[in-house]
This record gives C-alpha cells, structure tokens and sequence, in this order.
C-alpha cells in the first residue's frame, strides 16, 4: 500500500468481534496509524511504533480520573473550602479516597460508602490508620469479603457512575474528620487518614463501623489511633 498522509481510523463495534482483547479495550479511542504501517487485526500489516501513543493516551485518561480528586474530598460545607479557613486532606487521605471510589465500582456499587472508605484506606496502605487496621485483624480481602456478606452482591449487568457519590454515612464521617481536626485548634498540619477511620468509626449504624467491629476493631483500639494522630500529621509532613 502506498504511503500517503496519515489518517484516524475509528474503531467499530460491529468490527472488535474479530479482534483480541486488547483491541476491544481501546474502542473510544481515535487509532492514528500511517497506511505504509497499519496497526491493525483487520489488516494483519505489522505493529508500529506509533502503538506506544495510544498506550500514553489511554494512561493520560486514567490519570485524569483520579485528578479531580487531588486537593480536596466532598463536604457539606462548601463555603468554608472556598473561603480557605477549611483545613487539608492530606495526600494519603486523598489517595485512600480515590481508592475507595475505585472498589465501590469493583463492587458494582451505586454509593461509595463507609465500607469502601475503609477498603480505600486499606489499598492505600501505607497510613498510620491502614497499620492499625492489619494490626486489629482488618485486612482487604476480610473487608471485601464482609461487605458483600453485609450489603449483598450488585446485579452483574449494572455499572457504576465513574465516581460513585457517597452515601450519607460516608458524607457525615468526612464532615466528623474536618470538624474534629477543627477542634484540635492547630493551624498547622493536615486532615488525615487517621481522622478519616475515626469519622467512619463514629457512624455507629454503618456498614464500615460494622464490618470492622465484627473484624476486631474496638472502642480502645479507635482511642489509640487517636492518639497517634500526631505521629500520622508527622509522617504525612515529608
């Protein structure tokens, strides 16, 4: 075939039936190709480099999912954030956040709850408040495996918004690890995970305050991660 300007060859519905899996998992994406270097399983011409470009784009997508929650967490109280009196979310805390999002949508989940708060803080791993969690028993597979016991297993035909919103429970343990942070009356430092298990953990009726009392967390065990919280804000410093 001659070569000739390049082209944008939109991948069909009706034509990923006679490709691999790979290819179906990159339908919404424009494919840039040269028609001298096809990259294709409807033509069979060999790979190009320019196959690498569509693995950027598909991996700049992904980032951009998890930028919107970069700097802050949903709150009931927008006007103290836009004022800039609110304190901060730390990086973990954000992060643990973001994965919660990601295992309600594991789960087929409509609402992200405080059972995926509790899996978000568990994937993240590397907070004082997911330490604590191991420690007492708690672990992801444990949480997860609770979680379909207690709320039940989605329809397998319904798909979850890209970010599930939260459900009550979940919105009221992030205002609680705001305001106790508040409380605190330090001007420095940053709403932490430590903060955010502690909210969850305050919601006695929910689904995340269940699963990890029936795991092995506790009234003292939640008033020792309290008083750790300074070491947390230390950590989350450098």
């Amino acid at each position: 075939m001659a070569s000739h300007a390049l082209s944008v060859l939109h991948v069909l519905p009706s034509a990923s039936q006679s490709c691999n899996n790979s290819s179906r998992r990159s339908l919404s994406i424009p494919l840039i190709l040269k028609s001298d270097s096809l990259v294709s399983c409807f033509i069979g011409n060999k790979v190009s480099d320019r196959s690498s470009n569509l693995r950027y784009h598909t991996l700049k997508q992904r980032r951009s999912t998890v930028a919107t929650v970069l700097f802050s967490l949903p709150t009931t109280k927008p006007e103290r954030a836009a004022s800039g009196k609110a304190p901060k979310w730390s990086a973990r805390a954000i992060k643990s956040f973001a994965m919660a999002e990601l295992e309600a949508r594991k789960l087929k989940y409509p609402n992200t709850g405080t059972e995926a708060l509790v899996m978000g803080i568990l994937v993240e791993g590397t907070s004082l408040a997911a330490k604590a969690l191991r420690k007492s028993g708690v672990t992801l597979f444990k949480v997860r495996e609770e979680t379909v016991k207690l709320l039940g297993k989605s329809d397998m035909y319904f798909f979850s918004p890209e970010h599930p919103p939260l459900t009550e429970p979940a919105q009221r343990a992030l205002d609680w690890a705001v305001e106790e942070k508040l409380k605190s009356g330090e001007e420095d430092g940053e709403i932490t995970t430590a903060h955010l298990l502690l909210g969850i953990w305050s919601e006695k009726e929910s689904a995340g305050h269940k699963i990890m009392a029936e795991l092995g967390f506790d009234d003292d065990k939640a008033k020792g991660l309290a008083k750790s919280m300074n070491k947390d804000i230390v950590l989350n410093s450098k």
